[in-house]
């Protein structure tokens, strides 16, 4: 008789989301399902706000990446308006952005994902966390709190806030940077490169020993999506959306107001998420995968010596063609991390970052604009209608978590299949699944997050719904 295990929560992800484990007789999986199972609604209540208020409003879509979700619809609310920022603004917005591309990698891949690589699948889950990290590894720990709290004060410095920030405005941001506050960045960058590289280091040498589960775990082939630079080179700020498919060809390169052409979404009746596809190809062949493991697909080359340095090196593993295993996202993430460092130097040591001319006040009104932004997570769209008042009449959000719900998905179906196996069900193939959600860094909620290790309940049922078993942790 088929048993249905459900993972309820899933732990270490920003917001809530469930898993199902449908079990043959034999003890060997049949499928297994990721449910989104919150419903936030945010493009319903928007409706009738001030487009001004949108770069206040919409931060509260994230308590982890608030700022992607800020400066994207600001640059949606600039192209509505028909308002360019001055460079100097674009130059701090995407100063900002750096800030918690740096944050948010660093915070997952040291106290989210670290547990399981650092610890063990396996481990007690009662260490399998970041008071497990400080134990085990000290120093380590302090150096990624340290990495965090960089990219958060850097945040702070050239917003005003750490967390949903006011910075960015219509036509430029409303704020100037000291020359103290760039000499005060630079003076903290060298050590924070020194301990991205540091992970860097780690994770290499993990895969070094863990090379049969990578080449196991979560392989299969897709299509990818991200931002470029003129060149195709790595870009999380702006840029032409490139999609490629599972070879790595080129299927589209287009401007972020031209989505609608390229991306549909389809709906299955199990999650609250939708599914983006590409639209030439169809549901569901048009799949693809946004985020670090995308980006480093889509692209040609990173524009900055060191991230270029290991990018080169990266690409190698797989003959410069896409890379598929699931767990490399997590080394794609931190030559990300890397990148964003050294993007942080440039833009510091741009002229034009320390000018007053911050603000364009001149608007050109167009009714309708679309902002794009690389969130850490992957391709990030705010697009708004607006009337001639500044009101919002409609939007349409298209979250990086969300071009990657059909990935998620048969990340969690492949592990599940591969490693969980009937009748003992263990914690450490449990956590296997998990895992696969984990390495996509999904956000699935507004403003909450949980920090270690969050309780579950697995309860394993026939068909009928007669409880058979039941394994608790936390």
């Amino acid at each position: 008789m088929t048993q249905k295990i459900t993972i309820e929560p899933v732990t270490r992800i920003e917001g809530h989301a469930k898993i199902t484990i449908n079990v043959k007789d034999d003890g060997s999986v049949e499928h297994a399902y990721l449910h989104i199972n919150e419903f936030r609604g945010f493009e319903k209540f928007c409706e009738g706000r001030m487009v001004f208020e949108m770069p206040l409003i919409t931060p509260r879509i994230c308590g982890i990446c608030p700022v992607s979700h800020h400066l994207a619809s600001a640059k949606a609310a600039d192209a509505a308006l028909g308002v360019e920022p001055p460079r100097p603004a674009s130059l701090l917005r995407e100063l900002m952005h750096m800030g918690q591309i740096i944050q948010s990698h660093g915070m997952h891949f040291f106290e989210l994902a670290g547990p399981d690589l650092l610890l063990g699948f396996d481990a007690d889950p009662a260490v399998r966390n970041v008071v497990g990290i400080i134990q085990a590894n000290p120093a380590l720990a302090l150096q990624a709190v340290n990495l965090r709290k960089f990219g958060q004060e850097l945040i702070k410095t050239v917003g005003g806030r750490k967390i949903q920030p006011n910075f960015a405005v219509p036509g430029g941001v409303n704020k100037a940077l000291t020359i103290a506050e760039r000499d005060e960045i630079l003076s903290k960058l060298d050590e924070n490169i020194a301990t991205i590289k540091a992970g860097l280091e780690i994770f290499k040498g993990w895969a070094a020993q863990n090379a049969d589960q990578i080449a196991e775990f979560a392989v299969f082939s897709s299509g990818y999506m991200g931002l470029v630079t003129p060149g195709n080179g790595l870009e999380l700020y702006d840029g032409n959306i490139r999609m490629v498919d599972k070879t790595g060809s080129q299927l589209e390169l287009f401007p972020a107001s031209n989505y609608l052409e390229n991306i549909a979404e389809h709906v299955e009746d199990w999650s609250y998420l939708k599914f983006p596809y590409y639209r030439k190809m169809g549901w569901p062949a048009g799949v693809y995968r946004v985020g670090p493991l995308g980006r480093l697909n889509t692209c040609e080359k990173i524009e900055t010596p060191m991230a270029q340095e290991e990018f080169i090196e990266y690409r190698k593993m797989n003959d410069g063609k896409p890379i598929e295993n699931t767990l490399h996202f997590h080394y794609a993430r931190l030559i990300e991390t890397l990148f964003a460092a050294e993007k942080v130097r440039s833009l510091l040591e741009d002229a034009d970052i320390l000018s007053k001319d911050i603000l364009n006040t001149h608007h050109n009104y167009q009714g309708e604009g679309v902002g794009v932004i690389e969130a850490p997570r992957g391709t990030l769209f705010h697009h708004y209608w607006v009337k001639k008042n500044g009101q919002i009449e409609k939007l349409n959000l298209i979250v990086a978590t969300g071009n990657n719900n059909w990935a998620m998905c048969e990340a969690v179906d492949s592990v599940a299949k591969r490693y969980v196996k009937g009748p003992d069900i263990t914690e450490g193939m449990l956590n296997r699944v998990e895992a696969a959600v984990r390495a996509h860094d999904p956000c699935l909620s507004c403003s909450t997050h949980a920090v270690g290790q969050m309780p579950m309940v697995v309860e394993v049922r026939d068909l009928q719904g007669n409880l058979l078993n039941t394994i608790k942790r936390g």
